[in-house]
């Protein structure tokens, strides 16, 4: 598993990558200043450090992706002569960061060649924008493959809600693979990891001057997902000011980027996502029930784990399988008692926490998953 370091002033920047990449199976760890991250480096042997420009990164050797909010060229130029392997902008195009980390950890030292070739270490997805299969055969999973099957094929727009982990980014994947749509851009972007007052650039686009760091023109999600599907998750945390903007491109299937006064044509069916319960937000006034309305043509709820404990057992062969698939090792058995113990946990991660205990359990285990490893390690 390779071991990634975030370096960033930011809490919620910190919280949000270190979450992603975890899901995405990474080993994460984060840090706010050099002090901490030089603590950490003197304990873990990270594989890649991502810092903001605006911090100091300890001298460990560690190969280095910068990321910044300021998206000017001499800012790419000064990170990549004080060493970074890339240079990203913020908000953080999730698919972009985890291409860079894969090139960068495979990718060998320019100082230091291996004496022998390195085996090819496998990612966790080797074709990302492939759908992952639904594992379970409960009747609320089963509920949840049939309305993908119906509401695919239409251009209604779908509003996928549910708690944290429990897989609203897949239903809204497989929503596009079995759409007509299937051959078009899937654009994802999530509302809670982008500042307010970078949202609206975010969503469409900027250009050339609209702003102090807007040195050239850019295209926004919105324009990238024309002729696709547009993934907006975790809606209910935008705010206001935005959700308006995004309420008339949905109306008007227009966008104006910021600083521009041409109306561009966009054909983007959009699909957005939540954990919280929009009804409550908009009697709290945190969200507009007009936009509510437009996004809720169809709603799928995605349950909960908790809900569907039958499944375990598939979701744990089917995670032993392919982690074990990517650290090249055979797949570890596991005690029937081990897997009624599991089924026993409260799972308030649901899905991903499951993953992330089995491939610790993978891990920390003998040759066989135990009933007392599940008791000593979960």
């Amino acid at each position: 598993m390779a071991k990634v370091l975030i370096l960033d002033r930011s809490k919620s920047v910190r919280n949000v990558l270190r979450e992603r990449l975890e899901y995405e199976g990474f080993s994460a760890e984060a840090a706010e200043d050099e002090a901490q991250a030089s603590e950490l480096c003197g304990r873990i042997p990270f594989d890649v450090i991502i810092s903001d420009t605006a911090c100091r990164v300890p001298d460990a050797g560690i190969p280095l992706i910068a990321l910044s909010s300021d998206p000017s060229i001499d800012t790419a130029v000064a990170a990549v002569r004080n060493g970074a392997r890339d240079f990203l902008t913020k908000p953080v195009d999730m698919n972009r960061l985890l291409q860079s980390l894969h090139r960068t950890i495979e990718q060998p030292s320019p100082t230091t060649a291996p004496a022998t070739p390195a085996p090819p270490r496998r990612s966790r997805r080797a074709h990302p924008a492939q759908a992952e299969e639904i594992i379970g055969l409960s009747p609320e999973i089963e509920h949840v493959r049939q309305l993908i099957d119906k509401v695919a094929p239409c251009e209604a727009r779908v509003l996928i809600t549910g708690e944290n982990g429990t897989g609203k980014e897949l239903v809204a994947r497989w929503l596009h693979a079995k759409s007509p749509r299937a051959g078009a851009p899937f654009v994802e972007v999530n509302c809670a990891a982008i500042p307010s007052e970078l949202i609206e650039s975010e969503l469409f686009g900027h250009e050339r001057g609209a702003f102090t760091s807007a040195v050239k023109q850019r295209k926004g999600k919105f324009e990238q997902a024309d002729g696709g599907t547009l993934f907006m998750d975790e809606i209910g945390d935008m705010s206001l000011a935005a959700q308006a903007k995004v309420l008339r491109a949905l109306q008007e299937s227009r966008i104006s980027r910021v600083g521009g006064d041409r109306e561009i044509e966009v054909d983007v069916r959009v699909i957005a996502a939540t954990n919280k319960n929009l009804r409550e937000e908009i009697e709290k006034g945190n969200f507009r029930e007009d936009l509510y309305h437009r996004l809720a043509v169809i709603v799928v709820r995605v349950p909960a784990l908790r809900e569907h404990l039958d499944d375990i057992p598939s979701l744990v062969e089917h995670f032993i399988r392919t982690i074990a698939a990517e650290y090249g090792t055979p797949p570890k058995p596991i005690a029937p008692d081990a897997l009624a113990a599991l089924q026993q946990m409260p799972w308030t991660g649901n899905i991903r926490e499951l993953r992330n205990v089995v491939e610790r359990l993978i891990i920390l285990s003998g040759e066989t998953i135990t009933a007392e490893d599940v008791k000593s390690y979960c």
